[in-house]
């Protein structure tokens, strides 16, 4: 590529004055005395002439390379020759898609249990009291029946320790299901009917809460006597009226008392018997129970 740099054209080519001059001569030493350190500028056409009038370069689609804004009089261009010579490769720009939707949304299966504990088997065991080893094998069918075919869990008596074993294994659909089956042995153990107990596979907002007579006040002998004959009535009418107008489930062992139900629902029972161990008539609590079941009905 050869570079030359060309004068603007200006009103007249005569050089105005002698000053002009001068500075011609004055710039040539200038040159001759830093001969050594300029030696690549005699490769150089240079042409000191002083312009007589410095016009300004304008824009245009030709020579888009000048600038409006430049103040430089002299303008740098590529010889014709040069740029005939040069050779411009077009590089096709990346098609874009039509539209930039995301990936479909991947769809993995659920984990199962064995999955879930990196391949290890978990274990719950559940203690038999002795008044409870003979209702146990009186019902076994009916506890084993629902925990193995629709829980997926195993289950086994073990007659040396006399506990309950469950396990999982590799057809058990969720973990949670060891707990839930582990819940409704704990609630056959503690006194409760299997049809009632079994809500505890099928239903999760169902607790069981346990509880001493001695919790709420201290009775000994004849009075703690009478405080368990408030709480169950005469031929456990009492008890049965607190289970349907709470919906719950109570079982009266000696002093200790346990309820099954939602936990709204153990809230109320449990103030009502603890009402009846306080020393309240039978009475006054039915009159209360109306009034929080009509609430409740209403409610839902």
């Amino acid at each position: 590529m050869q570079l030359s740099i060309t004068k603007f054209v200006g009103l007249t080519d005569q050089v105005p004055t002698r000053g002009f001059r001068f500075l011609k001569l004055s710039l040539l030493g200038w040159h001759l005395f830093f001969l050594p350190g300029c030696l690549p500028l005699l490769f150089v056409n240079l042409s000191f002439q002083a312009p007589a009038f410095v016009t300004f370069p304008t824009r245009s689609p030709s020579n888009p390379l000048q600038s409006p804004t430049s103040f430089c009089p002299y303008s740098i261009r590529m010889s014709t020759e040069a740029a005939a010579t040069m050779e411009i490769e077009t590089v096709p720009s990346e098609s874009r898609p039509e539209s930039d939707a995301l990936p479909p949304k991947p769809k993995f299966e659920p984990l199962k249990a064995h999955e879930m504990s990196d391949g290890r088997v978990q274990f719950r065991k559940v203690s038999v009291p002795p008044h409870r080893y003979s209702p146990l094998k009186k019902y076994w069918m009916d506890i084993y029946t629902p925990i193995y075919q629709q829980m997926k869990v195993d289950i086994r008596m073990n007659l040396k320790a006399r506990k309950v074993e469950l396990k999982t294994r590799a057809e058990t659909p969720d973990i949670s299901n060891l707990q839930k089956c582990a819940d409704f042995v704990q609630a056959f153990m503690l006194g409760f009917d299997v049809p009632d107990a079994i809500a505890l596979l099928r239903l999760d907002e169902l607790y069981v809460e346990s509880f001493e007579i001695k919790d709420v006040k201290t009775l000994r002998g004849e009075h703690l006597s009478r405080a368990i004959g408030r709480l169950s009535g005469k031929g456990g009418k009492t008890k049965f009226a607190i289970e349907n107008a709470t919906k719950t489930r109570i079982v009266i062992a000696d002093t200790k008392i346990h309820i099954l139900g939602s936990f709204a629902n153990i809230k109320i029972a449990r103030d009502s018997l603890c009402s009846l161990i306080l020393g309240s008539p039978a009475g006054k609590v039915y009159s209360k129970l109306r009034q929080v079941s009509a609430r409740l009905a209403e409610r839902f």
